[in-house]
């Protein structure tokens, strides 16, 4: 069985940000046992699995990916989008756009610590589209 679903986050602001829930509400029923992949369709913005308890991770990878990918770097030439447009795009590609969970008794089987980042490279990227992909 293979099922598909599309949906929308709600917009959020630049950083990262924990979306398991969310990404949660939109699915069908899960199988048994299986593989969830998440898709997101857009070239400034990533999807990760990292540290769902302490909300400090997350302001520390924004930091972190600042420092990595610096806006206005004089040899851009991608710029008529804005400052945050470039440095988006390398750090989507650094992060990757796509996700591959286990599914196991129904569940997702993320770790006890594990939750799902929507990685928000622009400053306002708006709601991102999901493809989730259900095999099982």
């Amino acid at each position: 069985m293979v099922e598909q679903v599309e949906f929308t986050l709600r917009p959020r602001p630049r950083g990262f940000h924990l979306v398991t829930e969310e990404v949660y509400r939109h699915l069908p029923v899960l199988p048994h046992t299986g593989m969830l992949n998440l898709f997101v369709k857009h070239t400034s913005c990533a999807l990760s699995i990292n540290e769902n308890a302490d909300p400090d991770v997350r302001v520390d990878m924004e930091s972190i990916f600042n420092r990595l990918v610096k806006e206005r770097e004089p040899y851009y030439e991608h710029t008529l989008e804005g400052a945050d447009d470039m440095p988006a795009h390398a750090k989507s590609v650094l992060t990757g756009v796509s996700l591959t969970i286990p599914i196991t008794n129904g569940c997702v089987n993320l770790g006890t610590w594990q939750g799902i980042y929507l990685c928000e490279f622009r400053n306002s990227g708006g709601g991102r589209k999901i493809v989730a992909t259900i095999f099982g």
